[in-house]
């Protein structure tokens, strides 16, 4: 790989294609197939969810990560078939469905302890809802669950009041009330809470044949880029061009950034911040990485707006947050230590706040040494975010957490010389070099070994399974190939 080349290519096409490149979901796709027969690509999104099938019946990643697509892909094969959709491979739709019914008996009574995945407690029973609708005998709802909160969305946006932006996203979980409601409104590019899901279930099941609005154009447009199957969240153009530009410049991998680019990112950020997309609310992880890379840019802009976020002892991803992301609250401590280190003053502003983020992160830290977040599958990029955090703005207290964070990677390289949770990935080989590479004493033997072996695993990598958290597990593409170029500057340094 030459580092240089790939790192220009990869950042000429984040201007290329401005939406974000991301990979497709099952349950995105899944629902596509039962809310939008009529877009094209309906036939290559049925094969996408028959050939995605595992071996045993699931979708989607092992344990509580394969309930969600699971149900997506088994109630949209079951939906085909009520509706007699004519598909070359009808012989394979019922016996795809009755493994999906079988195994989700499993996944069903093991759900005790589900991922904290977007909107999940509103997702199961809807398609459970759905999928009981095709059956004699009902599946029963996961232990803590229950069909009540979803009822109250349904009923309050039937009343016609205003959605939250939050919960636009996840509009298809109102059913038919979705259906031009009439408080949401699609963005000027045609998507509502950019998600496919939500645009189509906001579009309704009679769109009329020939017919155009920004909406369906937005499917269309997304149908055709990816060939049919769906991604679950377009467009992410702020968040991929921040992740990218961070990871690189973070590494020191030497590319030009557009200037317009750049300008784009400082005209994002807006009094309440910025948010990941059009159709997406403001959020503090957006607002942090867009600052940070800004800051690392030599365009240093006041993290003023981050302080909406702030919830006494830690910053919230959105507000009305249930839970905390030590990932979010690292890139705040890198927004707010970056700023500071090119505009001392602003540290009567900022100082304290640094110095409690940098013990609420320490004070989070695995025994093991490790990091766990809810925007990820994979600790690996919890404990990259918080060590790196940690070691550059978070003083000599810090260097106990940092120093444990290096021996919880090395402990953990498997003996191929990969990194990873299931089995190894290069997304995690990377930020398993990365931690070990970037924080103080990078060039320690055991490290440069340890790095040494991993690269293999850098240089050779294609396949990139999803790992980052959605309303199913998805893979940004432009931003883990960001990760994967950084690594690989890093580790032949």
């Amino acid at each position: 790989m030459e580092i240089g080349k790939a790192a220009e290519e990869l950042v000429n096409g984040l201007m290329l294609m401005p939406w974000g490149q991301v990979s497709a979901s099952v349950y995105e796709t899944g629902r596509l197939v039962t809310l939008a027969p009529w877009l094209e690509g309906h036939r290559e999104r049925i094969d996408y969810l028959l050939d995605a099938q595992r071996s045993d019946g699931s979708w989607g990643a092992p344990g509580g990560y394969g309930l969600v697509p699971t149900l997506s892909a088994t109630e949209a094969l079951l939906r085909v078939q009520v509706r007699g959709d004519t598909h070359p491979a009808e012989s394979r739709l019922r016996p795809a469905a009755d493994r999906g019914l079988r195994v989700l008996d499993s996944l069903l009574a093991e759900a005790g302890s589900l991922p904290d995945t977007p909107a999940i407690e509103y997702l199961v029973p809807a398609m459970l809802a759905q999928i009981n609708g095709h059956l004699p005998d009902p599946l029963p709802l996961p232990a803590g669950m229950s069909y009540e909160r979803l009822h109250l969305v349904r009923s309050w946006i039937e009343t016609g009041a205003d959605v939250p932006v939050k919960l636009l996203h996840a509009l298809e979980i109102a059913g038919p009330a979705a259906s031009g409601a009439p408080a949401v409104r699609p963005t000027p590019i045609g998507t509502v809470g950019a998600s496919p899901a939500a645009t189509a279930a906001w579009l309704g099941d009679d769109a009329e044949p020939g017919s155009f609005s920004n909406a369906r154009g937005h499917l269309e447009a997304l149908a055709r880029r990816h060939g049919g199957p769906m991604p679950v969240g377009v467009p992410i153009t702020v968040f991929e061009r921040g992740w990218v530009l961070s990871w690189l410049m973070r590494a020191g991998v030497p590319v030009d950034v557009p200037p317009e680019m750049v300008a784009d990112l400082r005209a994002a950020i807006g009094p309440a911040g910025t948010s990941a997309g059009a159709g997406l609310p403001a959020d503090a992880d957006t607002t942090s990485v867009a600052l940070y890379a800004l800051a690392l840019l030599g365009t240093p802009y006041d993290p003023e707006c981050l302080w909406a976020f702030h919830a006494g002892t830690h910053f919230s991803t959105w507000l009305g947050e249930d839970g905390a992301s030590v990932s979010v609250n690292a890139h705040v401590l890198d927004a707010f230590g970056a700023y500071v280190a090119q505009r001392p003053a602003a540290a009567a502003r900022y100082g304290q706040a640094i110095r409690d983020l940098s013990a609420w992160i320490r004070a989070r830290q695995q025994p093991d040494g490790s990091w766990s977040d809810r925007w990820h599958a994979s600790g690996y990029y919890a404990t990259v975010a918080c060590a790196l955090a940690l070691d550059e703005y978070g003083g000599p207290e810090s260097a106990p957490a940092v120093d444990a964070a290096v021996e919880w990677v090395l402990s953990t390289q498997r003996a191929d010389g990969s990194w990873g949770r299931w089995g190894g990935t290069a997304e995690e080989t990377a930020y398993a070099v990365m931690v070990l590479r970037l924080v103080r004493g990078g060039d320690e033997p055991r490290r440069a070994q340890a790095v040494a072996r991993g690269l293999v695993h850098l240089v050779q990598a294609s396949d990139h399974p999803p790992l980052w958290h959605d309303k199913d597990l998805y893979t940004p593409l432009a931003v883990v190939r960001a990760a994967i170029i950084s690594s690989s500057h890093l580790a032949l340094q």
